[in-house]
């Protein structure tokens, strides 16, 4: 019902009489029954809409979550109303319009932050009568693939150890056998970062001739999906050894593994340069296509098939389809970029899908989150954001690698049979404020 005020004046003191006017319900608002569940680092849609079907073409649409006035997104007189939007939506909120003449409000929320989670109103107003419906949106993120390491003898067998951070909310871990038997672990450490994203680590003794194969998985129970990782310990693992001889394996190992490295990031060097034909209008390359910086200002340049013309994107001149290659990107203090390498057949008109099921692999910064192009993204620790990255491309293996120039720590590898056959070509995403630069 709403409220009518009226003012009697009469031979008294004037009072103030209160009519209480019922108005027949005209709609209802309907939004979701279950929570709402969305990823970090990617969109989400919070659907709403009324009931019966109308046009909210020229009610007021109001998301908003504890307060009303301090609203999440804003709809009235027609347009969108957004100069008093809550900082932390400002540029990440869209009202989908499409459906508006039948009642379709749903909101767009894009880059999910953890502070997104919680209630959310959706409230439609016309002028006589208003609705609302309330609802939970509940956020998750997966994290690394397990990383499994083999860390020596004790207790008559093999201590394995699986480690993965970036998971949101608290995950789950399970070692398993081959047969899918579930496996008791020795330990299990979970630790929360600065980010407020879990960190865990997990052992078990593997004995000989028992459970020589087996699986690390990790798992959110909220989006109801897991990483896992699997390893052989061979029997050769389980032979007695002595102290020196230990001390020369391990010398071995270290000595061979710098050769082997040394092999792969040095001498498979090449001198890669940017494709201008393919740059998008708002990229400006340098004379000698080395360098790429972003410009407010849309070039007048062909609309050529080869040409980006809706992500800031741009190719490397040099493809690849056998062998191993490796080249350095200047990435300086940028904050929004991208590095990789694309399938030459990569999409270039209109929006692309930046992950392998879009022919892009790649590793990149978005303002306050560093992380790798995967489906959905794998979050890296911002704190190891380089200046500059080595691509590391294994054609052969379908292997690529991203290695922080500098200090050579790995930043991310996608394991071996990621890319296909198909001849591939440098790539690089440059947003605003950023220029990239490829390295003699």
């Amino acid at each position: 019902g709403n409220m009518k005020f009226f003012t009697c004046c009469g031979p008294c003191t004037p009072f103030l009489v209160v009519v209480l006017v019922h108005f027949p319900a005209k709609f209802t608002v309907i939004g979701a029954h279950d929570p709402v569940t969305a990823v970090l680092g990617q969109e989400t849609v919070l659907p709403c809409h009324l009931s019966p079907r109308m046009s909210a073409a020229n009610m007021e649409v109001r998301w908003f979550r504890s307060q009303f006035v301090s609203f999440v997104h804003l709809y009235r007189d027609g347009k969108d109303q957004n100069e008093k939007q809550m900082p932390e939506y400002q540029g990440r909120t869209e009202l989908l319009k499409a459906g508006l003449t039948d009642g379709n409000i749903p909101l767009r929320i894009l880059n999910i932050r953890q502070s997104d989670e919680g209630q959310y109103v959706c409230f439609v107003q016309d002028d006589t009568f208003y609705e609302e419906t309330v609802f939970e949106l509940q956020v998750a993120g997966l994290g690394s693939a397990p990383l499994i390491s083999i860390e020596g003898h004790e207790d008559g067998g093999i201590r394995v150890v699986c480690q993965s951070s970036g998971w949101y909310l608290e995950p789950v871990v399970l070692w398993r056998d081959l047969s899918g038997r579930h496996l008791p672990s020795l330990s299990e450490t979970k630790s929360r970062g600065d980010n407020n994203l879990f960190g865990i680590e997990t052992a078990l003794i593997v004995k000989k001739h028992s459970n020589q194969n087996l699986s690390c998985c990790i798992r959110n129970t909220v989006l109801n999906q897991e990483k896992e990782s699997a390893v052989y310990i061979a029997d050769s693992f389980f032979l007695r050894v002595t102290p020196w001889m230990v001390a020369l394996s391990v010398i071995l190992v270290v000595l061979f593994g710098f050769i082997g490295i040394t092999a792969y990031l040095f001498k498979m060097k090449v001198n890669v340069t940017l494709d201008p034909d393919t740059a998008h209008p708002k990229l400006v390359l340098s004379e000698d296509w080395k360098s790429v910086r972003w410009t407010d200002m849309w070039q007048r340049l062909p609309n050529t098939p080869e040409r980006f013309d809706y992500w800031p994107c741009v190719l490397g001149c040099e493809g690849f389809n056998s062998g191993r290659r490796c080249w350095e990107v200047e990435v300086g203090d940028g904050r929004f970029w991208a590095v990789g390498v694309a399938r030459e057949s990569v999409r270039r008109k209109g929006g692309i899908s930046c992950s392998p099921k879009g022919g892009i692999w790649a590793v990149g910064r978005w303002g306050g989150q560093f992380r790798a192009l995967t489906s959905p993204v794998t979050p890296l620790p911002l704190s190891r954001v380089p200046s500059r990255i080595r691509v590391c491309v294994d054609c052969d293996r379908g292997q690529v690698t991203f290695i922080g120039a500098g200090d050579e720590a790995p930043i991310f590898t996608f394991p071996p049979g990621s890319i296909p056959g198909e001849r591939i070509r440098p790539w690089l995403w440059v947003g605003p404020g950023s220029q990239l630069s490829l390295c003699p």
